[in-house]
């Protein structure tokens, strides 16, 4: 890819993940400039670090999103610095999730995968929308899982919220098709950033191998890989792609169904 979203202005929410800082940068490097929003906000700047390194301009915002005041708060500063916001890319927080079958799932954690990181991408979502409708085009793309098109076994609150971000993208699609919006979703399988397991739950590796391995192709792929289809997903490319939800995971999940 060759300067796919060149003169677009980009927004990363979560930012400083794996998934999330490859996106900044994927996108920086395909000519968008960058704003990456993020609760930690040391890790906000380090990310716009490297995306500065690599030639593109971009500001960082430390942002509460699941907080509507602080949703808010980041849109209008994008659209206050940069005067639109073209495409935005939206990841869910990390709570962190202790794994474990659905009936030993303590409440709080619903709470916390639900009522925050949830909450987060549909307040993302909403003044997005808002901003994007002013301007009458758009593109977002919501970080989803893996576990959409078949469940997870032990972690199913987190398969929860990722076919809820599915459920609200595709709505979404639906909703704006006539006024120059789009929304996709992707679907991440299990990848080599470092301690992608432990952050899921997955202590028990063996476990999930039915539904996460690398096959057929035999390896895990990258939080890099997951943020090209991102960008291809926010460019004028996929002008005719809008409600869906890709999964990429070198065709593991649909190997198991």
């Amino acid at each position: 890819m060759t300067g796919l979203l060149e003169g677009k202005i980009s927004l990363v929410t979560g930012a400083s993940s794996d998934i999330g800082r490859a996106t900044a940068l994927v996108l920086a490097r395909e000519g968008a400039t960058i704003v990456v929003s993020d609760t930690d906000a040391d890790g906000a700047e380090q990310v716009l670090d490297s995306v500065k390194k690599i030639g593109a301009d971009g500001i960082a915002v430390h942002s509460n999103l699941s907080d509507s005041d602080g949703a808010r708060a980041l849109v209008d500063r994008v659209v206050a610095t940069y005067g639109r916001l073209d495409c935005a890319c939206n990841h869910p927080g990390n709570t962190g999730y202790p794994g474990g079958r659905l009936h030993d799932c303590p409440e709080d954690a619903w709470e916390k995968l639900i009522d925050v990181d949830l909450k987060s991408i549909w307040l993302s979502l909403k003044y997005e929308t808002a901003q994007m409708l002013r301007q009458g085009s758009g593109a977002v793309v919501n970080v989803a899982a893996v576990f959409c098109p078949i469940g997870s076994s032990r972690t199913a609150v987190c398969a929860a919220r990722a076919q809820a971000i599915v459920g609200l993208s595709k709505s979404a699609a639906l909703e704006y098709a006539l006024k120059g919006l789009r929304f996709n979703a992707v679907c991440p399988g299990v990848n080599n950033a470092p301690g992608v397991w432990e952050r899921a739950g997955n202590q028990d590796a063996d476990e999930n191998t039915a539904t996460c391995a690398p096959e057929p192709l035999g390896r895990l792929g990258s939080p890099t890989k997951i943020a090209e289809a991102v960008a291809w997903l926010c460019s004028d490319a996929a002008s005719l792609i809008t409600g869906l939800a890709m999964t990429i995971d070198g065709h593991s999940t649909t190997t198991t169904t």
